[in-house]
């Protein structure tokens, strides 16, 4: 073998080293950084409040149940003095809109206090109780159909972003409360909105019925000719699923449909991962803003990690999910508040190193939660 050969060799060989080195640098993960940089992103969020309707509406739901999370992995009781300082200013109320899946979101909050929180009759479940039972068995004009318009209010949890919002409450009751009349009811709506809305081809959700094309004589395209799948509403999604199967029974009966309905989601997130971690906020066209964003990549990390944890998803995708990891903390600035957010929307949109929500905040400490859980 000539010299020149061994010489061009060994440069490869120091060269893939060298890159191997450099990629397990940027993908390890320091816990003690993450569990602080969770805590900055608490501390900046509760100097800034802000919500959308209410106190007790959607945005509050997801940002709290980001909280509880993040007290579930750490412990650290920071979490759970912001958990009950806004039940109780809330006097654990839910919002209105009783056939609304979003108004419930907080009671997750709620709920993860009772169990955890130490202290017996601090937390009145009243108002959720009254919400659930309304919103499961009281008669509603979705709920018989009569409320047509393109969206597909048809049904109780018209949109993907619901998949999220009511079910993990319902589910966490039905735990809490030893009485699974609740999860058979979850499950029947559930059920209803993936039949509506899951698109089995691309294994992804549509957001509402305008982006669903079969029956569709005009549906909803990207400018590239593809189905428009929102990250976000995904990341709804997927990241409702982590919750559900977190608290779901082992042995009930369901529990393969969501669990192989992960997996597919899993499987999907992980393929179109662009290059730098973080998913676009249009997932099959990604040059319609081509940069990442946070709260659907939050979701997205938090499921991802919470299924190598759970044994759901190979461990040998966990570069990927560290991956996300780093890309999101990368959009965190200095003072802890979260950027990179896309704003309140229902499609993809774009996002700006500035633009921030409370519900990427939650997404933001429902990743790190799972990080930190991460062997």
């Amino acid at each position: 073998m000539s010299k020149s050969i061994v010489t061009l060799i060994t440069v490869m060989l120091l060269f893939n080293c060298s890159t191997a080195q450099k990629v397990a640098e940027v993908q390890a993960i320091n816990k003690e950084e993450v569990k602080a940089s969770m805590i900055k992103a608490l501390e900046w969020q509760e100097a800034h409040p802000i919500f959308a309707i209410s106190p007790t509406d959607w945005t509050e739901g997801a940002y709290y149940t980001g909280v509880a999370r993040a007290h579930k992995t750490t412990k650290d009781m920071i979490y759970m003095a912001a958990l009950k300082n806004q039940g109780y200013w809330n006097n654990w109320q839910t919002y209105k809109r009783l056939h609304h899946a979003d108004d419930v979101a907080i009671s997750y909050s709620y709920l993860y206090i009772d169990m955890n929180g130490g202290r017996k009759n601090f937390v009145d479940l009243e108002p959720t109780k009254n919400f659930l039972d309304a919103h499961l068995y009281e008669d509603d004009v979705w709920k018989a159909g009569n409320k047509k318009n393109d969206m597909g209010q048809t049904i109780l949890w018209w949109w993907c972003d619901a998949l999220f919002m009511a079910p993990p409450v319902l589910n966490l009751y039905a735990k809490h409360t030893k009485q699974p009349k609740y999860l058979d009811e979850m499950h029947k709506f559930y059920m209803q909105t993936y039949n509506q809305l899951y698109d089995k081809e691309e294994q992804l959700f549509a957001r509402d019925m305008r982006f669903v094309w079969e029956g569709n004589d005009n549906p909803t395209k990207e400018p590239n000719g593809k189905k428009v799948f929102w990250s976000r509403g995904n990341g709804w999604v997927i990241a409702g699923l982590a919750l559900i199967l977190d608290d779901m029974p082992a042995d009930y009966e369901h529990r393969p449909f969501y669990e192989q309905l992960f997996k597919e989601l899993s499987e999907t997130m992980l393929k179109i991962q662009p290059e730098d971690g973080l998913w676009r906020t249009s997932l099959l066209c990604p040059e319609s803003y081509d940069h990442g964003e946070v709260s659907g990549s939050g979701f997205h990390t938090f499921a991802l990690a919470w299924g190598i944890n759970n044994g759901l998803i190979d461990k040998k995708h966990t570069p990927a999910v560290l991956k996300a990891w780093n890309a999101i903390k990368a959009c965190q600035h200095d003072d802890g508040r979260v950027g990179w957010v896309q704003d309140i929307g229902a499609f993809p949109e774009p996002a700006s190193a500035d633009s921030w929500q409370n519900f990427g905040t939650g997404a933001f400490l429902l990743a790190g939660s799972e990080i930190l859980n991460l062997e």
